[in-house]
């Protein structure tokens, strides 16, 4: 059965994500949360900790410009609203202590609880919005 086209890109990138966050754990027993590897490097924290954490999100970044031409990304958009949404997310991973990397994929690895309430939460959410956008909350 062939894979739709629509779905390559996507299926490359959690496969990406995935094998990244495997040799996160194998090679230096860390988990691959953004937002907590991101996070950190805004606090006092020592230059080994420091090196791999950059690594790691310039692998990320790099990865998205290598990928950015397989990818078809809208560029019109309200700059405003997309500004708000990434502070709320940014606020959420805080708050939920993790981001969906860190809860989705390698905490239900680790069967942790915590990630699964996570999980369970922000998908919800996702829902929920998803369906008041389209519907007009009819």
């Amino acid at each position: 059965m062939a894979i739709p086209e629509s779905f390559q890109a996507g299926l490359i990138g959690g496969m990406a994500i995935g094998f990244a966050s495997v040799v996160l754990m194998l090679g230096i027993g860390r988990i691959a949360g953004i937002s907590g590897i991101a996070g950190s490097l805004l606090q006092r924290i020592p230059n080994d900790e420091r090196a791999w954490r950059l690594a790691f999100l310039l692998g990320l970044i790099g990865v998205g410009v290598l990928m950015a031409p397989a990818v078809s990304l809208p560029t019109e958009g309200n700059y405003l609203l997309l500004g708000i949404a990434g502070v709320l997310v940014g606020f959420g991973t805080r708050l939920g202590s993790g981001c969906t990397s860190g809860h989705g994929v390698c905490g239900l690895a680790r069967r942790s609880m915590r990630s699964l309430t996570a999980v369970i939460v922000f998908m919800l959410s996702g829902f929920i919005t998803v369906y008041f956008l389209r519907h007009g909350g009819a």
